[in-house]
C-alpha cells in the first residue's frame, strides 16, 4: 500500500485530535492482549523505573545529610563521600532513565505495529456491505492517528504516569516521615491548588480544541480553492474566494487570541498558587528552624520532596488527557477489530472439484444492506455451461453487476443459490472461490507502484517473462516499453500518469495473467478508443476461447458474438438467446438495438455527408 502524502496524513490526524475523548481509561485495557507478548521488556521497563524513581528521591536525603553536618574542615571528608554518592546517585539515575525510555519507546512502537497489523488483516476480511456505511476516510484515521494517539500513550506518555505516580507517592512518604505537620499543611493547600487549575484547565482545553476547528477551516478552503484553481479563474472568482479565506483566517485567530489569553491567565494561576505555596511552607518551616523543632537539612529535604511531589502531579495532570484521547482511539481500533465479517468461511469448507468453469444461479433473491426493501436480484436463475460466453445488458439498475458481486461472493443472497462447479459457494472457501475467477472491471484500479507489479497483481508468483506476455496479448507491451524506465516505471497514484485506455489495458493484462477457468468483463473495453478497441477485442477473443466467460456490456456492438445473450430488467431475466433471436423477438432487446444502432448509422450517415461537403 503505498504511502498517504503527508497534508492527508496532518488532515487526518487533525481530524482524530478533535474528536472527544473517552469518559474513562478502561478502554486502554484492551491493549494489554498485545502487551503480554513482551513481558520481558516490560519487566526490564518497570525495573529502570524503579531504580530511576528511588535514585530520584535518595537526592534529598543527601542534601539533608550536607547541611546539617555544615561545610567545615573537620567534615571535609564525609562532604567528599557525600558527593561522591551524590555522582553515583546521578549516574543510576541517568542510566536507569535512558533504560526505560529505551524499553518503554521499543514497546510503545511495537504495539502499535502490531496493532495496525491486526486492525488492517482484519480490515482486509471484511465483506464490501461493511464499507457501504463505514467511510474509507474513518478507517485510515483509525490506523494512522488513533494509532499514533496509542503510541503517544505507551510509548511516552504511559512511562511519565507510572514514573510520576512513583514518585508522587514516594515523596509523599518521605514528606510525611520527614514533618508530619508541614505535610498536612500541604494536604490543605492542594485542593486550592487544583480547583482553579481545573476549571481554568478545561476552558483552555475547549478553546484549542475551537482553534483547532477553525485552523482546519481555514486549510479545509484553501486547499479545496487551489485544486479547483483553473476554475476559480475562469469564473473570476478570485476576490469572493480570498475574502472568504480572509474571513475563515481572521476567524482562527479571533480563537487563537482567546486560547492565548485563556493560557495566560492559567499560567498566572499555576505561579501564584504554586509560589505561594512554596512560600507559606518556607514560612513555617523557617519558624520551625528558628525554633530549633527542626532542622535546616530536614526544611530542605522536605522543600525539595514536595517540589518532586507538586511537580509529578503537574505532570499526571497535563498527561491525563493524553490518556483519555488514547482511551477513546483504543476503543475505535477495538471497534474495528470486533466486527465480525458478514462473509466467512465455513468451520469445515467444501474442496471445490477439478475447475471446469460451470456456474449456476438458482432462484436468487437479494437485496443490497443499505437498501433491504430494494430487491436488486428478485428470483434470478442462470444456468453458464462450461466455456460458454454469455453476455448480460439491460438497462442500468437492471442488476448486472450485481451477478458478479454475488458470484465473487462479496454478499450472500437472501434466498436462492450460487454454485460454481456444482459446490454452493456458501460452502466453499471464499479465497479458494475467487481464485477461479478473473476479474476487469469498468472502473479500472491501478496501484501507486511500477506497471510490472500492477499486471503482476492478477498472479503474484508470475515471473517477467509471463508478465510480458499478459502485456502483449492485452496489447499493451509496445506502448510500456516507450516508457522511461519499461516495466519498472512508477505510474503514480492511481496510476495518474497513464490514460485511462492504458489503464483499462493493465488491467485487461492483469486478468490474463491470472489464467483463471472464469472471467468476469464489465464493460472491458468502455475506455479504449476505437482501434486500441479492436487490439483489445482479439485479444480477448483469444483469452475467452477456452474460458466460461460473462460479459456486462451497454455497447452491444461488443457482444454480437456471445454464445447467449441475457436480458435483463428489474433483477429479472426478461429474454435469453442469440442477437438475432432476441431482435426477432422484439421487447426490450429489439428496442435497445435499434436505438443504439440506428445512432451508430445517424452518425455515419452524418460523417460521410460532412466529408462529402468538404471535398466539394
Amino acid at each position: 500500500m503505498s504511502d498517504i502524502s503527508n497534508p492527508v496524513v496532518e488532515a487526518i490526524e487533525e481530524e482524530a485530535q478533535r474528536r472527544k475523548p473517552a469518559k474513562a481509561v478502561r478502554p486502554i485495557l484492551r491493549l494489554m492482549p498485545f502487551l503480554v507478548h513482551y513481558r520481558g521488556m516490560l519487566t526490564l521497563a518497570l525495573v529502570s523505573l524503579v531504580l530511576a524513581t528511588l535514585a530520584t528521591l535518595a537526592i534529598p536525603m543527601a542534601g539533608r545529610r550536607l547541611i546539617d553536618n555544615g561545610f567545615n574542615r573537620e567534615s571535609a571528608a564525609f562532604v567528599d563521600q557525600y558527593f561522591i554518592a551524590l555522582v553515583l546517585v546521578a549516574l543510576v539515575l541517568g542510566v536507569a532513565s535512558a533504560a526505560r525510555f529505551f524499553f518503554v519507546s521499543w514497546i510503545g512502537e511495537r504495539v502499535v505495529a502490531d496493532i495496525r497489523r491486526a486492525v488492517y488483516e482484519h480490515v482486509l476480511q471484511l465483506s464490501p456491505a461493511f464499507f457501504e456505511v463505514t467511510r474509507t476516510g474513518e478507517v485510515l484515521s483509525r490506523l494512522t492517528a488513533d494509532t499514533t494517539l496509542i503510541k503517544t500513550v505507551v510509548g511516552s506518555s504511559a512511562s511519565i504516569a507510572l514514573r510520576n505516580i512513583f514518585l508522587f507517592f514516594g515523596a509523599g512518604a518521605m514528606m510525611a516521615a520527614t514533618s508530619p505537620y508541614l505535610s498536612s499543611l500541604v494536604l490543605l493547600a492542594i485542593p486550592a491548588i487544583l480547583l482553579p487549575l481545573i476549571v481554568f484547565g478545561r476552558w483552555v482545553r475547549r478553546l484549542s480544541r475551537s482553534a483547532q476547528d477553525r485552523l482546519a477551516d481555514t486549510s479545509a478552503f484553501g486547499t479545496e480553492s487551489l485544486n479547483a484553481i483553473q476554475i476559480v479563474q475562469a469564473f473570476t472568482h478570485e476576490p469572493i474566494d480570498n475574502e472568504r479565506f480572509g474571513s475563515t483566517v481572521e476567524s482562527a485567530f479571533d480563537t487563537a487570541r482567546s486560547r492565548i489569553l485563556a493560557r495566560a491567565i492559567l499560567t498566572a494561576l499555576i505561579f501564584f498558587f504554586g509560589l505561594s505555596s512554596v512560600v507559606g511552607v518556607l514560612w513555617v518551616g523557617a519558624n520551625a528552624v528558628l525554633a530549633e523543632t527542626m532542622t535546616g537539612g530536614e526544611l530542605l529535604e522536605f522543600i525539595l520532596y514536595a517540589v518532586f511531589a507538586a511537580s509529578a502531579l503537574a505532570a499526571l495532570s497535563e498527561i491525563w488527557g493524553d490518556i483519555q484521547m488514547a482511551a477513546g482511539a483504543t476503543e475505535r481500533l477495538m471497534e474495528l477489530l470486533d466486527v465480525e465479517p458478514e462473509i466467512a468461511a465455513p468451520a469445515q469448507p467444501q474442496a471445490l472439484p477439478a475447475p471446469r468453469g460451470e456456474i449456476a444461479f438458482d432462484n436468487v433473491t437479494f437485496a443490497y444492506p443499505t437498501r433491504p426493501h430494494v430487491s436488486a436480484l428478485h428470483g434470478f436463475s442462470l444456468a453458464v455451461a462450461p466455456g460458454e460466453t454469455v453476455a448480460l445488458v439491460g438497462p442500468s439498475g437492471a442488476g448486472k453487476s450485481t451477478v458478479f458481486q454475488l458470484l465473487l461472493r462479496f454478499y450472500d443472497p437472501q434466498s436462492g443459490h450460487v454454485r460454481l462447479d456444482g459446490v454452493d459457494i456458501r460452502d466453499a472457501e471464499p479465497r479458494d472461490v475467487r481464485g477461479r475467477l478473473a476479474v476487469v472491471p469498468q472502473e479500472t484500479v491501478v496501484f501507486g507502484t511500477t506497471v510490472v507489479e500492477n499486471i503482476r497483481y492478477g498472479r503474484p508468483e508470475a515471473s517477467e517473462d509471463e508478465v510480458r506476455a499478459a502485456a502483449r496479448a492485452a496489447r499493451i507491451d509496445d506502448f510500456i516499453m516507450q516508457l522511461p524506465d519499461g516495466y519498472q516505471t512508477q505510474v503514480g497514484e492511481r496510476g495518474v500518469t497513464l490514460s485511462g485506455g492504458q489503464r483499462q489495458r493493465i488491467a485487461i493484462a492483469r486478468a490474463i495473467l491470472r489464467n483463471a477457468p472464469v472471467l468476469l468483463l464489465d464493460e472491458a473495453t468502455s475506455a479504449l478508443d476505437a482501434e486500441s478497441e479492436t487490439l483489445v477485442q482479439q485479444a480477448l477473443e483469444g483469452l475467452m476461447a477456452d474460458r466460461t466467460t460473462l460479459v456486462i456490456a451497454h455497447r452491444l456492438a461488443t457482444v454480437l458474438k456471445a454464445d447467449r445473450i441475457v436480458v435483463m430488467e428489474e433483477g429479472r431475466v426478461v429474454a435469453s438467446g442469440t442477437h438475432d433471436e432476441l431482435v426477432r423477438q422484439g421487447g426490450l432487446y429489439a428496442r435497445l438495438a435499434r436505438l443504439q444502432f440506428a445512432g451508430d448509422r445517424d452518425m455515419l450517415d452524418e460523417n460521410a455527408r460532412a466529408n462529402a461537403g468538404a471535398a466539394v
